[in-house]
């Protein structure tokens, strides 16, 4: 690499340069010459994510911005003043945005903080969103959402790319795509530490990544070194290949259902499902289906108990119908078919009896 006169650029190709490189042409992450938004917090993970970019940048002539979200919260008084001089010392520019209040909980957090980036790119005219997610995460991401009780859907965990939903506003573009992705998830928070200490790339240490209030710090700092010490200390990695293989499936089995989807379900005077067809399907696609007809009917993400009371109705008697469902639908047999229809009067609760459908004569 060529000197650039900047005291923080790698004056030598380092392994990680190497291995970031490949993943991104053999994955085709970010195509050459696209406009690149690069999300940096200040830790070492989005520092080390930025400068690999930069020092990549002179083989795939990507337009990089780099973006920076600043929640308001009193722990991040004067990063944004930091972040600021890391993209002028690296010549690159940087956008950001400063919450109006400061958002609550980490759910509240991220979800501002992708519609931000989201409505950031768009204003850059940038294809990708790139976030420095690390294998670190990705392992902590399939733990915490198998002790809460995911599905498959969110056992996969993080993936390499993903569309971001573009939500038509003034502030957005209409029509626009923006690809989220995240070149880092095969690389651990072990060696993007690694890469800035040798780069002497400074980094902001964020407090709440280790208030142990929060899930998250718990489990990164307290259950995760337990499971390394007490049954596998090669658990990190083992977590990371399940995401992965687990991903694989659950994208194969989601084109499988959308296939079945289409021949099941039907829109006449409602929605309505084929009984004998999801009957002679596996049982795993048959959920999937009914799931995916309930997200038509419910305000909210169905529950797996309310999956299966719709699914038993698959082989119940003509008229048997479900307790009413959240949003105020039933679901009722008529012949071959699953009908939703809403119920004459209003749900007294927005939970389902523990009662077994019921049958009118």
């Amino acid at each position: 690499m060529t000197d650039t006169g900047d005291p923080y650029a790698p004056q030598i190709w380092s392994n990680l340069h190497a291995r970031v490189h490949q993943t991104l042409r053999s994955r085709q992450l970010l195509p050459a010459r696209s406009a690149v938004m690069v999300a940096v917090s200040g830790g070492q993970d989005s520092l080390c994510l930025l400068r690999l970019l930069l020092d990549l940048q002179s083989k795939w002539r990507w337009r990089l911005t780099a973006a920076h979200c600043d929640h308001r919260w009193p722990s991040d008084d004067g990063i944004f003043d930091f972040v600021a001089q890391q993209a002028a010392r690296w010549q690159v520019p940087l956008v950001s945005a400063s919450a109006v209040a400061p958002p609550t909980g980490e759910s509240g957090a991220r979800q501002w903080r992708y519609h931000t980036l989201t409505a950031m790119a768009c204003a850059q005219n940038c294809t990708a969103l790139v976030t420095g997610h690390t294998a670190s995460d990705r392992a902590e991401t399939l733990l915490f959402n198998l002790i809460r009780g995911s599905g498959l859907t969110g056992l996969k965990g993080l993936i390499w790319q993903r569309p971001l939903r573009v939500e038509d506003t003034r502030e957005l573009n209409s029509g626009a795509e923006i690809s989220l992705v995240r070149p880092l998830l095969n690389i651990t928070r072990q060696t993007t530490e690694e890469f800035c200490q040798s780069r002497d790339i400074p980094v902001w240490q964020d407090v709440t990544n280790r208030d142990r209030r929060f899930a998250r710090p718990r489990l990164r700092h307290e259950l995760l070194p337990y499971l390394r010490q007490q049954f596998n200390p090669q658990v990190e990695t083992t977590l990371n290949q399940t995401a992965e293989l687990l991903a694989t499936e659950e994208d194969y089995l989601t084109q499988a259902a959308q296939h079945l989807y289409n021949r099941a379900v039907a829109q006449v005077d409602g929605w309505r499902l084929h009984r004998p067809t999801l009957i002679a399907a596996h049982p795993a696609l048959r959920r999937r289906v009914v799931r995916l007809a309930l997200i038509q009917q419910m305000p909210s993400h169905p529950r797996f108990d309310q999956i299966e009371k719709v699914t038993d109705l698959l082989h119940s008697p003509n008229r048997s119908q479900s307790d009413p469902l959240p949003g105020g639908a039933i679901a009722l047999v008529e012949g071959d078919w699953i009908v939703f229809k809403m119920h004459s009067t209003p749900p007294h609760s927005s939970l389902w009896k523990e009662s077994q459908p019921k049958r009118h004569d």
